[in-house]
């Protein structure tokens, strides 16, 4: 059986299959580095971190208004749900869009009458974390979070930080996050994914991180390690996305395991599943051979979600009606 599964960490513009891609694209009359889904799969095959941020980026642009950002909701919620998701924070970055003329507006409203519609017609709660983008220009980046507190009522619960790691520390986005926390959002940033634990104990210190998206590099400091065990901060952890971004060497040497022997929290997801060949259901089984159980797994999730509490009651409920063995 499918077991009931929350998701932290997913960003909504890599889940976008090549022929959906390719319809979108078309309608906005862009032009893509491929013309078919073979060439788009191809396209997918990624070297390294670096290689797979410039696809994504190319691939991305497609992207232009509010029924596209409306679909890609709508269209992982309905395969999400094949794979037991109850629960989903979707990540999408705004200002890469904006950036190519798309109105924030337009953005955030496609993004949010999305999840209103995965709610409606597939049963999957959806909220939204938006991410601040390293290295863009600051008068971007503060939008982003002047966006996201505009929006807090229609489901976005947090702001995250991506883009690449080891050439921006988080402590150069701290003013940015204390405004979104004052306002009552949730600090989700990126950090230990390709860059060492150091970036983690920037996140948090500087970033009041109320969760790590990755952090598997905790494994190399046992203090930092045993900190956010004692703190019971949740990692998001995705195992198949670490091994295509050539992050870890092989799904046998991914420090799950060590994380988990050491008492960590870790959610499990899928964080670009249509560009890394994987899904929901993959990913638990993957971390169900590192030893985190469906049950941990939905636990952690539970612990670091972001949702309001009427949505965490129902979460909580969902859990206790599971019959985990």
């Amino acid at each position: 059986m499918s077991f009931p599964k929350i998701e932290l960490h997913v960003h909504l513009e890599g889940t976008i299959k090549p022929q959906t891609l390719l319809q979108i694209a078309r309608r906005n009359d862009v032009r893509l580095p491929a013309d078919t889904v073979e060439g788009l799969a191809d396209l997918y095959r990624f070297r390294d971190f670096s290689d797979f941020i410039r696809t994504w980026v190319l691939t991305t642009n497609c992207l232009r208004t509010a029924d596209d950002f409306r679909q890609i909701v709508v269209d992982y919620a309905a395969e999400a749900a094949t794979h037991g998701a109850v629960y989903i924070e979707g990540i999408f970055s705004p200002a890469e869009r904006a950036l190519r003329g798309v109105d924030w507006d337009e953005i955030f409203t496609g993004y949010c009458d999305g999840a209103q519609e995965a709610f409606e017609r597939h049963g999957v709660r959806v909220r939204l974390t938006p991410d601040i983008t390293r290295g863009f220009d600051a008068d971007l980046n503060r939008k982003v979070v002047e966006m996201a507190v505009a929006y807090a009522e229609r489901g976005v619960v947090g702001v995250g930080l991506g883009g690449m790691e080891a050439d921006w520390p988080p402590e150069l986005y701290t003013e940015l996050f204390r405004i979104a926390r004052e306002a009552g959002l949730g600090s989700v940033p990126h950090a230990g994914e390709t860059a060492g634990a150091a970036s983690i104990r920037g996140a948090l210190e500087a970033l009041g991180a109320d969760r790590i998206r990755h952090g598997i590099h905790a494994v190399e400091d046992p203090g930092l390690l045993a900190e956010i065990v004692a703190r019971g901060v949740v990692l998001d952890v995705c195992p198949v996305s670490n091994l295509r971004t050539g992050v870890v060497p092989s799904l046998q040497e991914h420090p799950l395991p060590a994380l988990v022997a050491a008492g960590a929290r870790c959610s499990i997801s899928t964080d670009d599943p249509a560009m890394f060949d994987t899904d929901l259901e993959r990913e638990y089984q993957v971390a169900a051979e590192l030893g985190v159980t469906p049950q941990a797994a939905y636990a952690a999730g539970l612990a670091g979600a972001l949702c309001e509490e009427s949505v965490r009651d129902e979460l909580i409920r969902i859990g206790e009606q599971t019959a985990w063995t």
